[in-house]
């Protein structure tokens, strides 16, 4: 039975990789790894997997990256320890609100009986994760707070600690920078919760020092969480700013192409609070001696996050156990001056699009990267 488990979810990652490199289709399906019997013994069973079968959908607002991709095969694999999961469908908008919006509706169509939900656009969802939620169906957005409130738009939301985040970056700033300095912030779409919180836990932190000043956009340079914008947006603000002495972003391997601008430009790389990565890790070691003011300290990057959506979502609608966290926090993962809880990381054999604090190990993502 494990091997036909195991076959079955080979089978699913490489239709997730097809997946995610788009489509035109509203909606990409794959079938779940499924025993066929959801009588396995309570000892095989996590408290979260109850014993109703049920269809379950993820859908993302854009899928279009390697962190993306680890995070939907990390969701995929953490409902595939519920027996009682006998077929996982999957979307990925592409970062066409519209599209993630059909998607949602698409489900809901086709029949799920729970939902998972990346709302990158936020409130914009709303109205489509109301109708899911009115339908019937266990609807659990996740990561980006959609508005709303439980148990009237949809089921439970599964929020990130991102204002924590914000506080423990502005407490290393603090420690590297104890005279002040301009920090610049990097963050996804415009209005997206995760950024905006972060931004508020790194302004209350650093704002009654009265020695820092936040410089670009506020309260956050816009990027999608796009390793291409993310490029204009960094090399703009390079030329804008002489004085850059600390880059926070909340997804730090995007920020790698546009580095060598502050070399060209006779300037050290600054200081950078973000979340880890290979890729970063991997520049970081090859390119620290050559600047110093490149110090690094990384959060997890939290690909883990839909794990705990999913747990969520899989519980409430197969009768099993809810979790008792209810919302997922980053850990601090990188420490390029303290080593504290670990060096900076990077697995030079290994892609540099895999996300080395992932649960998911780094060869298992390379992997996926093919």
């Amino acid at each position: 039975m494990r091997s036909r488990q195991k076959l079955l979810a080979l089978i699913t990652v490489l239709a997730l990789v097809m997946a995610a490199c788009g489509g035109d289709e509203a909606t990409d399906t794959t079938a779940a790894p499924s025993s066929g019997d959801t009588s396995a013994p309570a000892a095989d069973r996590p408290s979260w997997c109850g014993p109703d079968e049920i269809k379950l959908g993820f859908t993302d607002g854009f899928g279009g990256n390697s962190w993306r991709l680890v995070t939907t095969a990390a969701g995929e694999d953490e409902a595939a320890k519920c027996p009682s999961v006998v077929e996982f469908v999957y979307a990925d908008g592409q970062g066409d609100t519209q599209k993630a919006i059909s998607d949602i509706q698409g489900m809901v169509a086709t029949g799920v009986d729970a939902l998972v939900v990346f709302p990158d656009a936020s409130e914009a969802i709303l109205p489509a994760l109301r109708s899911a939620y009115e339908a019937g169906v266990v609807t659990v957005p996740y990561r980006v707070f959609p508005g709303g409130e439980d148990g009237v738009d949809y089921t439970r939301y599964i929020g990130l600690n991102s204002a924590d985040d914000g506080v423990t970056w502005a407490n290393w700033i603090k420690e590297i920078l104890p005279d002040g300095g301009n920090v610049l912030m990097l963050s996804g779409p415009a209005g997206n919760s995760q950024g905006t919180l972060e931004s508020e836990g790194l302004h209350n932190t650093l704002e009654p020092e009265g020695k820092y000043t936040f410089i670009g956009e506020q309260p956050f340079e816009v990027t999608n969480w796009d390793p291409a914008l993310t490029q204009q947006v960094l090399t703009a603000a390079i030329a804008k700013f002489p004085e850059i002495d600390v880059i926070v972003s909340d997804f730090g391997p995007s920020l790698v192409g546009a580095l060598p601008e502050f070399e060209k430009s006779g300037r050290s790389i600054p200081a950078i609070a973000t979340s880890d990565g290979n890729l970063l890790g991997c520049f970081w070691h090859d390119n620290q001696e050559n600047n110093p003011d490149f110090k690094l300290m990384t959060i997890q990057t939290g690909n883990d996050h839909v794990r705990l959506a999913m747990q969520w979502a899989i519980a409430l609608a197969t009768g099993g156990e809810t979790p008792s966290a209810t919302a997922h926090s980053h850990l601090v993962f990188e420490n390029s001056v303290t080593g504290d809880p670990n060096p900076v990381q990077c697995e030079p054999d290994l892609p540099g699009d895999i996300y080395l604090s992932a649960e998911m190990s780094g060869a298992d993502q390379a992997a996926l990267m093919q």
